[in-house]
């Protein structure tokens, strides 16, 4: 379980499965242009997603975490409710032989632009260098995400490129920008 001020970033459990669900539909609209996993999405995939990320715990291949809210009134979010799902940030292993990792990450539409992506995301680099010791980390967001972009940009990672049609999401090709971060831009706060 990792913190951040306002957050708890845990695990996911089987009972998580109805607030994922809860979480993903009423962010549907926002989720769908941008992510292959949302088009088709139902319960079962929510069961099915808890399922193999205990799995990819297990096997310690990726790291997936539920977005919670930790604190109180003031925070911006309003009343503390641990069972609100706020969204979903991951990192998982690119290549283990070169320590490098991918971040992944979404939060809820209706709590968007309140900073939660990019707290949790700090926490996760933290997670990800800090404790995976990991080299490099990489953000691969689809051209047009401007909120994503805004997110890797906050938090200090370069553009280094676009990769033409790299994901399909329902049946058109997404290209999509890469974000990246160095072990030693993140101890020193940033790109040099």
């Amino acid at each position: 379980m990792l913190e951040t001020p306002r957050l708890v970033l845990r695990p996911y459990r089987r009972r998580d499965v109805v607030s994922i669900h809860d979480a993903v539909v009423a962010s549907w609209a926002d989720l769908v242009p941008w992510l292959p996993w949302a088009t088709g999405y139902n319960r079962g995939s929510a069961a099915q997603f808890v399922r193999e990320s205990q799995a990819a715990w297990q096997e310690g291949r990726a790291y997936d975490f539920t977005i919670r809210h930790l604190t109180g009134y003031g925070d911006g979010l309003g009343p503390p409710d641990p069972g609100r799902h706020l969204g979903g940030i991951s990192i998982w292993y690119v290549s283990r032989v070169n320590l490098v990792g991918e971040v992944g990450y979404w939060v809820r539409s209706d709590l968007a632009g309140r900073g939660i992506c990019t707290e949790a995301a700090a926490r996760v680099l933290d997670y990800g260098f800090g404790e995976l010791g990991l080299h490099r980390i990489v953000v691969r967001i689809a051209v047009g995400n401007r909120a994503s972009e805004r997110v890797a940009e906050k938090l200090g990672f370069r553009y280094e490129g676009t990769l033409r049609q790299e994901v399909k999401v329902g049946s058109t090709w997404l290209d999509h920008t890469v974000w990246g971060m160095l072990e030693d831009e993140w101890r020193n706060g940033g790109p040099g």
